[in-house]
């Protein structure tokens, strides 16, 4: 079954309208793959000098022990971000005398087919052949090998139910990427244990005793049997339909928003989306990330006393949602914008939303940065400054190039090297976003007073945030001269 399945889809992929353009792009990406994997090979035959640099007082059989783990961790990481779900088109052959079983299998099977799949033997085989087994003997590099394959098949089904249980719930992802980064400053910031370590008592062991091999196997196995369940309990789109049902609430339960009527309740929705797409999700998840930026600037002396920087930094953390995710608008809702056209929604409930979203991620953003005050009052006083200007001014900056973005974005791609819905607007977008604040800072910062540039950049984002009801008429007046060249954009696939 899985070879009749494979043809089916190769038949759908070649009798598609879209084929020309599918196959350019894959050409694309498997040129830069294939680039890839030969610089992953290079370190691979030279990562016996690459540990000796890196870790020069010790063994470099230990040293590669150790970083074993932290690459799987990486590996899962990067699996949540990039790996795609395998897909077949189910329901044509649920009325079919197909087993549940075969269905199942064939999409276990193309799972396995992920160039991630190959990373670790292309990286770490070369040095496994060229110093574990002539030191240790062929049993033992067969062993790390042997490993090697239980972790990675562990890894790939370990992410992909992940990724389908996100798929129900947004918030699984945010836990798992959460635990993930706890994982890692545990580590590397805070020092409470050391990956490495643990990483040798496993694989250091396999030296003396290779049958310690089987246990990443049976991991694997054990994770394949759990996906496998997981696939085969929810195949019918009836059950699919009514777990997402009993799963999700209505916006209307959320308690901040549901004070706001049928405002809040579109807010709820556009959380969702977020929640659950791929690409909008990792908007929200680089935003997280870049809670991280001031340690790159605040630490160093060299930057801890210019406030110039403080202004930027400020400015990109609590509004980096904002300029990631509002470059897209209204693409996300590409798919059914002809709906919203002619449904009952009023577009300026649409546009109070998009404000209601924007400034309830950027208060949580701004919250999240409250521990760099470990810097100083002013440090906080100044994220607190640039949080005003982005819901004050650049969500307004966001909505406005928002009704000149025609580019159609599918919500159903992953966000790794996808250009879709990507134009000339963003990079002019870009410039008034980041530039804007100094026009107004930078004269009185050169001049010796910054206290009066900070003091009027918080008095023009608060006058913004106070007649915002003018600028949602304005912008709802544009949007009317532009829909109709909006939609015929979105309809371009």
């Amino acid at each position: 079954m899985i070879s009749t399945f494979l043809r089916h889809e190769l038949k759908a992929f070649w009798r598609s309208k879209n084929t020309g353009k599918s196959i350019a792009i894959r050409i694309v990406m498997a040129l830069l793959i294939l680039y890839l994997l030969l610089c992953v090979l290079a370190i691979g035959f030279f990562m016996n000098g690459v540990l000796e640099k890196a870790y020069p007082h010790e063994d470099e059989v230990i040293a590669f022990c150790g970083i074993i783990l932290l690459y799987y961790l990486m590996d899962l990481f990067m699996r949540l971000q990039l790996q795609e779900l395998p897909t077949l088109r189910v329901q044509p052959y649920l009325q079919l005398p197909v087993k549940r079983d075969a269905l199942v299998r064939y999409l276990a099977f193309t799972a396995l087919l992920s160039v991630f799949n190959i990373w670790p033997f292309i990286l770490f085989v070369p040095f496994i052949l060229k110093i574990i087994a002539p030191d240790s003997g062929a049993v033992v590099a067969f062993a790390f090998i042997v490993s090697l394959i239980g972790l990675t098949v562990f890894s790939n089904y370990l992410a992909l139910y992940i990724k389908r249980k996100s798929n129900l719930n947004g918030w699984v992802f945010l836990i798992v990427t959460a635990v993930i980064i706890l994982v890692v400053l545990c580590d590397f910031y805070w020092h409470i244990y050391s990956l490495r370590n643990i990483s040798y008592l496993f694989f250091g062991r396999l030296i003396t005793k290779p049958l310690l091999a089987l246990a990443p196997v049976l991991l694997g196995a054990a994770m394949y049997y759990f996906n496998f369940l997981y696939l085969k309990q929810n195949l019918y789109l009836e059950e699919l339909g009514s777990r997402k049902a009993a799963k999700y609430k209505s916006s209307t339960d959320y308690p901040l928003l549901s004070r706001f009527g049928s405002v809040g309740d579109l807010a709820g929705n556009e959380i969702k989306l977020v929640l659950r797409n791929k690409r909008s999700r990792s908007a929200l998840v680089m935003g997280l990330f870049f809670m991280l930026y001031g340690l790159f600037f605040y630490p160093n002396p060299k930057f801890i006393h210019l406030e110039s920087v403080k202004v930027f930094v400020g400015m990109f953390m609590t509004g980096i949602f904002i300029i990631n995710y509002g470059q897209f608008m209204f693409s996300w809702q590409a798919s059914h914008f002809d709906g919203l056209l002619v449904s009952s929604v009023s577009f300026r409930d649409f546009l109070k939303a998009k404000y209601l979203l924007f400034t309830v991620v950027s208060t949580g953003f701004f919250l999240l940065t409250i521990p760099y005050v470990y810097f100083g009052w002013r440090t906080l006083m100044i994220h607190f400054i640039m949080y005003l200007w982005n819901i004050g001014i650049n969500t307004t900056l966001v909505l406005f190039f928002a009704n000149r973005n025609f580019k159609r974005m599918d919500l159903s791609k992953g966000a790794a090297f996808n250009w879709e819905g990507m134009s000339g607007n963003q990079w002019i977008l870009s410039f008034p976003l980041l530039i804007a604040p100094y026009v107004i800072y930078g004269p009185f910062a050169l001049l010796g007073h910054a206290d009066i540039g900070l003091a009027l950049l918080a008095v023009t984002g608060l006058i913004f945030i106070l007649i915002r009801g003018f600028w949602i008429k304005q912008l709802e007046a544009d949007f009317y001269l532009h829909r109709y060249k909006i939609a015929e954009g979105f309809r371009n696939k």
